[in-house]
Formats: C-alpha cells, structure tokens, sequence
C-alpha cells in the first residue's frame, strides 16, 4: 500500500512538474524575423489583405480614431476645472503622445509587413505570454469602448432626427437614447443597428471601408476648422485672463485628463498588411495624425475659453452653448453632425483595429483558426469582424456600458507601455540576446521604470510630500543610465525613434504616472484580466500556439530600397 501511495505522488509530482516545464517553455518562445526566401514565398501567396491604403488614407485613420465627438464636448468640461491653461494642458498631452508615436513609427517601419499592432512588437521583443495578456487588455478596453460609442452615437444621431417636427418627441428611449432597467441592463435598438452596418462596410472591403472613413472624418475636419474660425470671431481675449486661476497643477491634471482625447494614432500601425508601402507611410501617417489632431484640438481650446470665460463654460454640451450664447444657434447643429461624423469614424476605425488583432492572433494560434480566415473575395478577415461586431452589439444593445467607462483606458496605457519597451529590447536583442543576464538586466531595468512611473502617480494623486517623487524619479532616471551603459544599441533599420532609451523610457514612465491617475477598479481589472487570461492560455494558448508555423505571417523587415 506505501509503495503504490508513494508512486502515486512521485506521479503526480512528475505531472505537475511537466505541465509547468510545458507552459514556461510556451509562454517564454518569441517571433522571429523571416528569411527573404520566407518573405518571397508569403508575398507571392493569397493569404494576406489586400494593400489598398495610402499616405492619406493612413493619415485620414488616424485622424478619425482620435477626433471623435469628444473634441466638442472635453475641451470645455476640462477647460471648467483649470481656465484658459487648458490648451497648455492639451498641448503637454500632444507632446507626450507625439512621444509615444515615435515608439510606435520606428516598430511600425521595422514590421510593417502584417497586422498585430502592440500584440506583434510585444510577440517579437519578448514572449508569448507578454503579447497575448496585451492583447486581451487592449481587446476589452476595445469591446467597451466600440459599445459605448455606439450608444453615444445613437444619442446623437436621434438628436439630429428631432430638429425634424415629425419625429420630435415621438422617438421612444427605447429606440436610441437607452430605456434602462435597472441599474445595469439599458435597451438600445439603433445602436446595434449601426453597428451591423459598420461591420458590413468593413467585411465588404477596405477599400470601401477607407472610403467611408474619409468621408466622414473629412467632413468632422471641415466642421471642426469652420468652428474655430466662426467662433475666432467671438473672441473676448479678456477672457484668457488669468490664464491659470488654479494653478499650475491644474494645468498638469488637465493634461492627464485630456491625454486620452489623443488616443487612436496607433490605430495606423494596424494598416500595416494593407498599406501600399508601410515602411514610408506608416511613420508618416502615425505622426503626421497626431499632429492634424493636436492643432484642432488646441484651436478648439483658444476659441472656446476666449468666447464665454471659463466659469460661465457649459457642462453638458459647451461648445455649442458657448455659439448659442453669441446667437449663432445654426453653428449647434453643424457641431451635432460633426459629432456624429467623428463618432462614426471612431467606432468604424476601432472595429476595424480589433478585427484585425484577432486575426494576428488566429494566424499564431493562440485563437482558434477560424479567426485566421481571410475572405478570397473581399480580402478581408469577415469572421473575425462578424465576432467584433456581435459583441459589440450586445453590448451596445443591452447594457448601459457608460457605467464602465471609468475601468477604460488600462489597454491603452499597457500598449503604449509595452511599445516603447519593444523599442528598447529590439535595439539591443540583436547583440545581447546570447548573453541572458544582460537581457535580464535591461528587463529589470524597464520593469523598474514602469515601477517609479506607478508610484509617482500614486504619490502625486495623493498629495504625498515632493520629497518621495524626487526620490522615485531619481530612481528612474539610474534604471535609464543603467539602460544607456549597460547596453549596446543596434540603429533602427527603418524610422527611428531618437534619444534610445531615454525617450522610451520617458514613455512608460508617463504611462504609468496616469495608470495610477485612473479610477481603483481599473486597477483590479487589470490584475483580474491578467489572471484570468494566463488561465486560458495554460487551458488553451500554450497547445495551439505555433509563431512560426505554416498559418503565421513571419513578420519581417522590408528592404529600405523597396519601401523608399
């Protein structure tokens, strides 16, 4: 009886041991680069999209994930709480997106050959594990944020209706604005609606999809430069003065507030597989976005704060109080189609980026293959944008998911977290990847960055004494020293990010400085998400998952000749 008890524990022990040499195995394995003969024979197959995008049209993506109706609303709720300061406000925020863009170019010009976005850059620089839990952050920022711009977009879309006599007051809640019952549960028939036929452009084609989407955003443009210069007019500049009534850390929280006003220029690095030529036009159109959208929002902030002072600004709808005020109604109503416009394009560019994430992680497997599935016709991943879709639908349909808008905003802060550390680990990989303690040591580096980052935060939400910032920041600046000294750099082959690791780690210090600015459930959804996700990839994940198998795209660099 002791012999078989003792056997079966040693068979248990030797069980578990192999299940967790197995994961750790799976979850540590990266991508690696193609070999130009992979490369011809993946150019030469019919798997992959469709290359229909241009300069324009990357920049006309970018420009329509972040310029959403937001522009006519934040501006001037922001502007409430720090004066005439919020367009410095803005403007920091710009500065430290343009940052963050510049991680975002130099990966996207050294992998533009297929979709993946962070996911990719995090699969490349570091391991399995590390992109699929990025993955599933920036998914469900993605799912709740899809649903909650098609309930908004409902909202207005009924708003424009009853300026119409015949359907004012005669729309029931039900239909568009949200009929809820209970606290959770909200009916909503038109946002589902739009969302079916959003996926439908989207499966037809991304040419016709790209089509849209420029339409749309270059009418939001218009609208939003014809209410600068109506409202330029309007200007009292008495009213930018004082400047900054409450301070200048006012100034500082507004620009926490208002960084995510940017956020969708990474949007562009998911076009990658169906640019014309990614490694010219994705930089170009990552930038180039970001700074069209922080010159309207600026200009937006100057005309807003000059027109009614800052105590007077509406909470609701300011911008277009602000017109009505001046007697120039007819302005309210071009702002509420400028506010559907933006939200369209914000909702048909955020489906298109998570159809397309699927698709990466169904062509490595860490998806079931269906998700993998191109459409021979359309060129475009249909089940993976039908599955976006319906979920966003039902949510959107069924739920009241502003309530969980204040746990949004994590996915975004750990991609571009994740991003700029790629940077720094693909530059020096390349010299250092034999030599395990030195690469250890850069992590550690980078993981003790993202650590002061955080805890800046926390102190800074808190009011605790200058004293501890100083020390973390010192502390953040010695792992940057560590990570300049201690390694060797290879220069980017394509765009490259400047002032290598000092601007990357810049990056994910600030991110992690707002990470901690965000409501206390983010953070547990965070730690939840992560435990959840690790569960599926030890069920699911670590058996299905090949990087470099004959379903992946092997992800390579385009010689600078053929992109130039």
């Amino acid at each position: 009886m002791g012999i078989h008890e003792s056997g079966g524990v040693i068979s248990s022990s030797s069980s578990s041991s192999s299940f967790c040499s197995r994961f750790w195995s799976s979850a540590l394995r990266a991508k690696r680069l193609a070999t130009p003969a992979e490369k011809a024979a993946r150019d030469n197959s019919s798997q992959g999209l469709s290359r229909r995008l241009g300069v324009l049209d990357l920049i006309l993506i970018g420009v329509g994930a972040s310029i959403g109706a937001g522009i006519f609303v934040i501006t001037g709720t922001v502007a409430r709480d720090t004066g005439p300061g919020v367009t410095i406000s803005f403007i920091l925020a710009g500065a430290s997106c343009v940052i963050n863009a510049l991680c975002y170019a130099e990966l996207a010009s050294r992998f533009p050959a297929v979709v993946g976005g962070a996911y990719l850059y995090a699969y490349t620089a570091f391991n399995e594990i590390t992109a699929f839990l990025v993955f599933a952050q920036l998914m469900l920022d993605y799912h709740l944020g899809a649903a909650s711009i098609a309930r908004s977009l409902a909202n207005y879309v009924i708003t424009i209706l009853e300026i119409f006599p015949v359907f004012k007051e005669n729309i029931p809640f039900w239909f568009g604005r949200g009929q809820d019952i209970g606290g959770v549960l909200s009916i909503n028939l038109l946002a589902p609606i739009l969302l079916i036929l959003l996926t439908i452009i989207l499966c037809w084609g991304v040419g016709e999809s790209s089509a849209v989407n420029s339409f749309m955003t270059v009418t939001k443009v218009v609208i939003v430069i014809f209410v600068i210069f109506a409202g330029a007019f309007e200007v009292d500049v008495s009213n930018w003065s004082p400047f900054a009534p409450y301070g200048v850390k006012s100034i500082f929280t507004g620009a926490t507030v208002v960084f995510f006003a940017y956020v969708g220029f990474d949007a562009v690095a998911n076009s990658a597989e169906e640019s014309k030529r990614p490694q010219r036009d994705l930089p170009i159109g990552i930038i180039t976005s970001l700074l069209v959208c922080i010159l309207l929002y600026v200009g937006v902030c100057l005309v807003i704060t000059g027109m009614v002072p800052y105590k007077f600004i509406g909470e609701d709808a300011p911008l277009a109080e602000a017109f009505t005020s001046k007697g120039l109604k007819y302005v309210s109503i071009l702002i509420s189609i400028g506010a559907v416009a933006g939200l369209t394009t914000t909702l048909l560019v955020g489906l298109y980026v998570q159809s397309r994430l699927y698709l990466g992680l169904g062509r490595d497997g860490l998806l079931p293959s269906i998700f993998a599935k191109v459409n021979s016709k359309h060129h475009t991943p249909v089940h993976s944008q039908v599955w976006v879709g319906a979920i966003a639908s039902v949510l959107a349909g069924l739920f009241n998911v502003h309530v969980l808008s204040h746990i949004l905003s994590v996915g975004t802060l750990t991609g571009y977290s994740a991003v700029s550390a790629c940077v720094v680990a693909l530059r020096w990989r390349g010299k250092t990847a034999s030599q395990v303690s030195s690469w250890r040591e850069g992590v550690i580096c980078l993981i003790a960055v993202a650590i002061c980052g955080f805890g800046a935060g926390i102190l800074y939400r808190y009011d605790v004494s200058i004293i501890f910032l100083i020390i973390l920041l010192v502390v953040a600046i010695a792992a940057s020293a560590a990570l300049w000294f201690r390694q060797v750099y290879d220069e980017a082959p394509g765009f490259s990010c400047p002032w290598v690791p000092f601007l990357p780690a810049i990056c994910i210090f600030f991110n992690m400085f707002l990470f901690a600015q965000l409501h206390h459930e983010a953070w547990v959804r965070f730690v939840v998400l992560s435990v959840v996700m690790v569960g599926v990839y030890a069920i699911y994940g670590q058996y299905h998952a090949d990087p470099n198998g004959k379903e992946t795209i092997i992800y390579d660099r385009i010689p600078e000749e053929e992109a130039w």
